[in-house]
C-alpha cells in the first residue's frame, strides 16, 4: 500500500475511533483522536501530492502547506486554532499545560464535525 494510503487509513481509523469514544462518553480519548485524524488526512494529501510533510502536530501548518500548494480544506483559521489548542491538553493530565481544560460533548461534537467537513474537502 502507498505511504499516502497508509496515512488516510490510520485517519480513519482515529476518527471512528473519535466517534465511538464520543457515543461512549470519553471525551477526551475523542478529542486525540480527531484531532490525530484530522492531522493524518492533511498529511496524506501532501504525501499523495509529492509534498514533502515535516514532524509536526501543528495543524494550522499544516493547514498553511496545503494552502500553498492549492488545496482546499475548508478549515477556517478559528478551527485550525482549536485543534491546535486541543492537542496538548487532550493528551496529558490535567495539571499540565492548560490546567483548566476540559473536554466535553460540545466541543466534541464540533471536532467530529470539522473532521467531517476536512475529510469531505480532501477525499
Amino acid at each position: 500500500m502507498s505511504a499516502d494510503k497508509t496515512w488516510r487509513e490510520y485517519a480513519d481509523e482515529n476518527y471512528e475511533v473519535a466517534r465511538l469514544a464520543l457515543e461512549n462518553g470519553y471525551y477526551n480519548a475523542c478529542l486525540q483522536n480527531v484531532q490525530q485524524a484530522i492531522e493524518k488526512y492533511m498529511k496524506s494529501t501532501l504525501i499523495s501530492q509529492g509534498i514533502a510533510i515535516k514532524k509536526t502536530h501543528n495543524i494550522e501548518l499544516l493547514y498553511q502547506l496545503l494552502n500553498d500548494a492549492g488545496i482546499e480544506t475548508d478549515l477556517s483559521n478559528d478551527e485550525c486554532e482549536l485543534l491546535d489548542a486541543i492537542y496538548i491538553p487532550s493528551k496529558y493530565p490535567a495539571d499540565g499545560v492548560l490546567p483548566d481544560f476540559n473536554p466535553d460533548k460540545e466541543i466534541c461534537e464540533q471536532c467530529i464535525e470539522i473532521a467531517e467537513k476536512v475529510r469531505k474537502s480532501l477525499f
